[in-house]
């Protein structure tokens, strides 16, 4: 990962709050450079990340403080991504890194995606705070319904990709969450009325590589493209198990299954983010992306 330095197009114009942007940044870009020395990488790390964490969770407060002083309107929403970040996602990735032991790769995952959170949130959500833009976060989901999708979801992954998923973020919103390749596909239903229903998985190429090497039992190095057809069709199946528990089959047909790139699946969230976005973790093969439109 190259390093990150601050530009100036991340200014709100607020002086509290973009000098908190600003020092995170800083913080991720001094632990991008440590985790590249050897000799201090994984004590370094551990020390760097419980710091960062703890900037985070105090410029949350103090963001958030200053939203209910000028009455932000959007203060609900905005809030509960930072909840999302504070409860799931960061205890998530810091699960990782224990059982990766610091290892350069574990870390690399922990700053990527902090780095891309940051990115999108300031750019779009901490931009509307200051009327410069709107926030994409439009559909909010009971915590019943995000916790019966969550369920599904791994469930469906125990069942088909004998892998444990655990769920990194409610709130997904297309961070770059490896340097690796990714399988993404599209599945768009109809109802009988003819109401469209887009469903997105996307997947880090090494967890379908490991999954399909262990069906077959012989190491599979590269997504060729019996790797692909094979992604698409468990896709179709998973999408198909996670539907019994919301009568999907019954109120939805499946119209069409397309593989994207992964700049395509990001046009998903040009203009408001999907209903439902979700980031899970495989215990260390590998992130995917479950997103509902």
């Amino acid at each position: 990962m190259n390093e990150v330095k601050w530009n100036d197009r991340f200014n709100l114009g607020v002086d509290t709050i973009d000098k908190a942007h600003q020092r995170l940044f800083s913080i991720i870009g001094k632990l991008i450079a440590l985790n590249e020395d050897t000799a201090k990488q994984q004590h370094a790390c551990l020390e760097g990340i419980k710091y960062l964490k703890n900037y985070t969770l105090k410029h949350f407060i103090e963001e958030e403080n200053y939203m209910q002083s000028i009455n932000y309107e959007g203060y609900a929403i905005h809030k509960s991504l930072h909840d999302n970040m504070r409860d799931k996602t960061l205890p998530a990735l810091e699960a990782e890194l224990e059982a990766e032991n610091y290892s350069v790769e574990s870390v690399r995952h922990f700053l990527g995606i902090c780095v891309g959170w940051l990115n999108g949130h300031i750019m779009i959500e901490d931009y509307a705070i200051t009327g410069r833009t709107s926030h994409k976060w439009i559909h909010q989901p009971s915590e019943n319904e995000l916790v019966s999708l969550e369920k599904s979801i791994i469930q469906g992954m125990q069942e088909l990709f004998r892998r444990n998923a655990q769920l990194v973020s409610e709130h997904y919103s297309g961070e770059d969450f490896s340097d690796e390749n990714k399988i993404c596909f599209r599945l768009n239903y109809l109802s009988k009325e003819k109401t469209r229903l887009q469903i997105f998985l996307v997947y880090e190429e090494r967890l379908a590589l490991h999954t399909l090497s262990e069906m077959l039992g012989r190491q599979l190095k590269r997504a060729d493209k019996t790797v692909l057809y094979a992604v698409k069709i468990l896709s179709q199946q998973f999408v198909e198990r996670i539907g019994t528990h919301f009568n999907l089959k019954n109120m939805y047909k499946l119209d069409k299954n397309d593989m994207l790139t992964f700049d395509q699946f990001l046009r998903t969230f040009d203009k408001t983010y999907p209903d439902y976005s979700l980031l899970f973790s495989t215990e260390g093969n590998g992130y995917f992306a479950f997103c509902i439109r």
